[in-house]
């Protein structure tokens, strides 16, 4: 794709030392980013009898918590340019270490809703979207690499923390243990304190540049403190649509998530339907997740050799292509071994989606204009990922047919069109992207490249030309080669 628009003045990353250190700052923060609205629906059915409320009501907490971590997204990135992504993390655990200790008070669903969709959500947001920043400016030729370690965070976490949550439950019930969760939380502040800003190179040779990018310094501060609504509109960059490969990625991105989570969540449902014993069912999400944690970083792996490096975003439709077909092929059969080897085959898709998803978004913008992307990709990615489950779920798709296996049809067509309309129109930008580049910067003329020969021919031949112009009085044009 082409490269982003980058400052005079920017440090090249250094692929490695630090870097890998504050890979696993990331791998925390992302990790307990992704895990945590999925593993405290432990806690679902105990709050629910307590406070005498339908299971609808009680699911809107994980809503309302994901759709805040996204919509936060541009807010973080506004505090991550500005600050940097150190601060930012540790405000993000501060923040969901409030929002559990406050939510363990709590006498209605409306004091969770609060504390822990809202101010948990948004905690968990400056988590992850400062993470991912500050990958960026670490890594350069190893980012799929580094970008597949922390996103391998999530599943990990979630094995971690599904069966800590399910012990906590029945040893402290959900207000001490939420507590508990709280404190765990604070590791957050830690992993972002390992995320040291990246400073430029002292080289006293150099003292001239160094005096240049203090002045760009002090003019931006200045013309940040002058104007902060005009810096708020750059982190809200509208100019982005008018990128032909950033339109392409969020059109795709949202037919992903449209389809991403439903089958996930109604999994076990579908294996119960079929007769499964519900341990059993249950079990494939564990199997799911152990695949996942491996396919992360084993595609972040694949996504850095020099063959798929140049041309990344066709391996993101092809993530997407499986993905969708995994999900049609569910349909198709029964029993506990197939759902088994679909749960193993959507393990590994979801994982190559996810370990790629944002460096594709890397690569596309760079790291200059990755902030204000991802920023406005996340807000605009927490529609589907609301209106997904729902409109395949409970209420609509299932409760019209009375059978699951729509559903898995319904997601499966989405994404796989999704993958298709990726690979069609990453075509179609990279030929135009090299007509563009060609237009630009045009070959040499062919007389640059000629022989020492074949250059005298040439010269003899151009003088007999201008001695026949000479001696024909008809004015005739001619083109010299």
């Amino acid at each position: 794709m082409a490269p982003a628009p980058e400052a005079e003045l920017v440090v090249r990353p250094l692929d490695g030392g630090w870097g890998w250190v504050v890979v696993l700052g990331a791998f925390i923060s992302i990790g307990f980013s992704y895990a945590l609205p999925k593993a405290i629906t432990v806690f679902f059915h105990e709050i629910q009898e307590e406070f005498t409320i339908s299971y609808s009501d009680i699911a809107w907490i994980s809503s309302i918590m994901l759709a805040a971590m996204y919509a936060g997204g541009p807010v973080s990135s506004l505090l991550v340019t500005t600050y940097g992504s150190r601060p930012v993390v540790i405000l993000g655990g501060v923040m969901c270490w409030v929002s559990m200790v406050t939510a363990s008070f709590g006498n209605s669903i409306i004091h969770l809703y609060i504390c822990i969709g809202v101010i948990g959500g948004f905690g968990l947001s400056f988590n992850l979207n400062a993470s991912l920043t500050i990958i960026s400016k670490y890594f350069l030729a190893k980012r799929p690499l580094a970008n597949g370690i922390a996103m391998a965070g999530s599943p990990v976490f979630l094995c971690l923390l599904a069966p800590l949550n399910q012990y906590l439950l029945s040893n402290f019930g959900w207000r001490g243990s939420f507590l508990i969760l709280g404190a765990m939380l604070l590791n957050c502040c830690v992993a972002g304190s390992l995320m040291r800003p990246v400073t430029p190179p002292r080289n006293p040779s150099k003292a001239v540049s160094q005096k240049k990018l203090e002045e760009q310094t002090d003019v931006y501060g200045t013309s940040l403190k002058r104007n902060c609504m005009k810096n708020f509109r750059k982190f809200l960059d509208f100019s982005l649509f008018k990128d032909r490969g950033f339109v392409i990625y969020l059109i795709g991105s949202l037919m992903f998530f449209f389809g991403a989570y439903a089958p996930i969540v109604f999994l076990t449902a579908y294996a119960v339907k079929q007769g499964i014993e519900e341990y059993s069912a249950a079990y494939l999400l564990s199997i799911m997740g152990f695949v996942d944690m491996f396919a992360r970083p084993g595609t972040g792996l694949l996504a850095n050799t020099k063959w798929i490096r140049p041309r990344v975003q066709y391996f993101l439709s092809f993530a997407m292509v499986f993905t969708g077909s995994c999900h049609l092929m569910c349909s198709l059969g029964t029993g506990y071994v197939f759902l088994v080897v679909y749960t193993v085959l959507f393990g590994i898709g979801f994982g190559m989606m996810f370990g790629l998803i944002f460096e594709c978004l890397m690569d596309l913008m760079g790291s200059q204009r990755f902030p204000s992307a991802v920023g406005l990709v996340t807000i605009i990615e927490c529609c589907p990922m609301l209106l997904g489950p729902p409109a395949a779920g409970k209420g609509a798709l299932v409760d019209i047919t009375g059978d699951y296996k729509y559903l898995f049809i319904m997601c499966g067509s989405v994404i796989l069109t999704g993958g298709v309309f990726l690979f069609v129109m990453n075509m179609y930008n990279y030929h135009m992207l090299d007509k563009e580049r060609l237009k630009e910067h045009p070959p040499p003329e062919a007389t640059v490249e000629q022989t020492a020969p074949e250059a005298i021919d040439e010269t003899a031949t151009q003088a007999e030309q201008m001695k026949t112009c000479k001696d024909d009085p008809r004015p005739e044009s001619f083109e010299t080669p």
